[in-house]
């Protein structure tokens, strides 16, 4: 909307989608997923109402970035975020991929033999 109430449209139409997108990329490499999310969402449903030439003139590296972002972390087959400071709780585990707990009693020191021994 403008200032004065009226749907934009045109070329400010386009300006405010490049801006949206600019915008939640830039909260995607801070790290903050819920204003990304926002910001998406809000660039996503005006660019729904573009034309397909004001599609195009959207630059494309902002397309794809909307479209690989909106498919892979925040699509319909990707678990809604928690809220505010929820989520899941995962278990430690080595910097090797393998479970600590899981590793026998006994491991070979540095020469090969068996500690104990």
């Amino acid at each position: 909307m403008t200032e004065n109430g009226k749907p934009l449209s045109g070329e400010p139409l386009v300006k405010e989608v490049c801006r949206l997108i600019r915008l939640a990329r830039s909260h995607w490499d801070a790290h903050e997923n819920q204003a990304c999310r926002t910001e998406r969402d809000r660039a996503i449903r005006l660019y729904e109402t573009l034309s397909k030439e004001e599609k195009e003139k959207i630059p494309q590296v902002l397309r794809v970035w909307l479209r690989y972002r909106s498919e892979k972390y925040f699509g319909k087959d990707r678990t809604p975020p928690s809220g505010a400071g929820g989520g899941s709780v995962s278990h430690p585990r080595d910097p090797r991929g393998v479970d600590p707990a899981a590793e026998p009693a006994s491991r070979p020191n540095i020469r090969g033999r068996q500690a104990g021994r």
